[in-house]
C-alpha cells in the first residue's frame, strides 16, 4: 500500500491538465490510466479563449507553438448549397476581445504537450496499464483500488488525501458515487444516446483543395447533419468531422468506417456537391456514437470528486468538451490552495463553482443539436436569420462563454 497527495483517476486531457495544476500548487499527484500506451485517437480539437488562457498559464503556449493553428474566421455554410451565411471573426479580432487566442490543434500534440509537462514535474508519477477500480472512504482520506492486469500484483491500494475521477463518460468512478439510492436516479442511469454518429478523419492539406485547407473552421449546417473541418499539425493536415442522424449505439470512442458509409448520410440531393468532394477525400474512417448527460449536481462525496466527461459529458456542438475540462482542472486546483488541509471543503468548493457553467454549456450544446440539423423550410430561416445578424454580432453571443477566467490565477511554476 502507497501514500500520496492527490489520485488522479484518468490521463486523459482533463487527467493531465489537472495532475499538472495542482503539481503547481506544490501538491503531489499519483496519475493512472488503465492504457498500457497514452495514443490519443486520431483527430483535431478546438481550443476556445476560455480553454487556452488556462493552458497558457501552464506554460504550454511554447510547447504547441509548433503543432497548432491559428483560425482567421469561422466559416458558417448552408449545406444544400454551399452558400456562405456568415463569416466569424477569429485570429487577432478574438485574441483582442477575450484577452487569449483561439487553436486548433490534432488532439494527440495536445496530449503529448501535457505529458511532456507532466513528465518535468517532480511531484507527478503516472502509471499507465492502471485502472482506478473502486475507492473506500475513510477517516484519513481515501483507499483507490487500482487493477493492473499486466502486473503482479493484480490489484494494489493507493491512498491519498483525495480521489479526482477523470475517468470519462463512462466513468466506474461515477457509478460508484451514484450507486448509493439516495442519488438522484437520473444520475443512476447510463450516458444519455443522442441518436447520432460522429464520423471522424485527418487528410493530408495537400489532398484537398485549397480553400479546404486553409487556415478557416469551416462548419457546414444543412438537413439532419453537420460537418466541420479545419487544419491540424501546423496546417499540413485538416480535421474533418461529420455529423448525422443514426442509430448505431456503442461506448467504443473509436470504431472503423468506411467512406461510403459517410457518404450515405449526406446524398447529393441534399447536399452541395463541394461537401459531398470534401467528404470523398479520406480514403479512412473512424466513428463514434454521440452521448451526453443531463446536468447534474451530484458530483462528488467527501474526498472524491469527478471532471471532465465523468461529470458532466455534453454533445460536442460547441467545441466545448474538452475546454470544460481544462476549466475543472484550473477550478479545482483553485480551490485546493484555499483549503490545502480539507480536501471534502475545497471539492465541494470545485464542484459549487463549476455546475452552473458546466450545466448551461450542456444545454447550449443540446441547443445547438437542434439548430444544427434542420431541415426546409426552418433551416432556410435559420440561415436566414444567421446571415442577417453577421459575423460579428455572432462572436458576441458567446461573450459569456469566451470570456470566462478562473477565480484565482494558476501558477505557472512552483519552483
Amino acid at each position: 500500500m502507497s501514500t500520496d497527495g492527490v489520485v488522479v483517476a484518468g490521463a486523459g486531457i482533463g487527467g493531465l491538465t489537472t495532475a499538472l495544476a495542482l503539481a503547481r500548487q506544490g501538491v503531489a499527484v499519483a496519475l493512472f490510466d488503465q492504457a498500457d500506451r497514452l495514443e490519443e485517437a486520431g483527430a483535431g480539437i478546438q481550443l476556445s479563449p476560455n480553454a487556452t488562457r488556462i493552458l497558457a498559464a501552464l506554460g504550454l503556449a511554447g510547447r504547441l507553438a509548433p503543432a497548432i493553428v491559428v483560425p482567421a474566421a469561422i466559416r458558417l455554410r448552408a449545406g444544400r448549397c454551399g452558400r456562405d451565411i456568415a463569416t466569424i471573426p477569429l485570429g487577432a479580432a478574438a485574441h483582442q476581445r477575450y484577452g487569449a487566442p483561439y487553436w486548433v490543434v490534432h488532439r494527440a500534440d495536445l496530449q503529448q504537450a501535457l505529458l511532456d509537462a507532466v513528465a518535468g514535474e517532480p511531484g507527478i508519477t503516472l502509471a499507465l496499464g492502471a485502472k482506478v477500480e473502486g475507492f473506500a472512504i475513510d477517516g484519513a482520506g481515501v483507499e483507490a483500488k487500482v487493477a493492473h492486469p499486466a502486473a503482479a500484483p493484480a490489484t494494489t491500494a493507493h491512498r491519498g488525501a483525495a480521489l479526482i475521477g477523470a475517468d470519462g463518460l463512462w466513468s466506474g468512478l461515477r457509478a460508484q458515487l451514484n450507486a448509493p439510492l439516495d442519488a438522484p436516479l437520473g444520475d443512476r442511469a447510463p450516458p444519455r444516446f443522442c441518436g447520432r454518429t460522429a464520423w471522424r478523419a485527418v487528410v493530408p492539406a495537400a489532398e484537398l483543395a485549397p480553400p479546404d485547407a486553409g487556415p478557416i473552421v469551416n462548419l457546414w449546417i444543412g438537413p439532419g447533419g453537420h460537418i466541420v473541418h479545419y487544419p491540424v499539425r501546423a496546417g499540413a493536415a485538416v480535421n474533418i468531422v461529420a455529423v448525422a442522424a443514426d442509430p448505431w449505439r456503442s461506448a467504443v470512442w473509436t470504431t472503423a468506417a468506411t467512406r461510403e458509409e459517410v457518404l450515405a448520410r449526406f446524398p447529393a440531393s441534399a447536399w452541395a456537391a463541394a461537401a459531398r468532394d470534401l467528404l470523398a477525400a479520406p480514403q479512412r474512417w473512424q466513428k463514434w456514437a454521440l452521448c451526453d448527460r443531463a446536468p447534474s449536481s451530484h458530483w462528488g462525496r467527501g474526498p472524491v470528486t469527478l471532471i471532465g466527461d465523468a461529470a458532466h459529458p455534453m454533445l460536442p456542438f460547441l467545441a466545448q468538451g474538452a475546454a470544460m475540462a481544462i476549466e475543472d482542472a484550473a477550478v479545482l486546483a483553485g480551490a485546493w490552495g484555499r483549503a490545502p488541509d480539507d480536501p471534502a471543503a475545497a471539492l465541494r468548493r470545485y464542484e459549487r463553482a463549476r455546475q452552473p457553467r458546466t450545466a448551461r454549456v450542456q444545454r447550449a450544446a443540446r441547443r445547438n443539436d437542434l439548430r444544427y440539423h434542420l431541415g426546409p423550410p426552418a433551416g432556410v430561416v435559420r440561415d436566414a436569420v444567421l446571415r442577417a445578424l453577421g459575423g460579428e454580432r455572432l462572436l458576441a453571443h458567446y461573450d459569456w462563454l469566451y470570456r470566462w477566467r478562473p477565480e484565482h490565477a494558476i501558477a505557472v511554476s512552483r519552483r
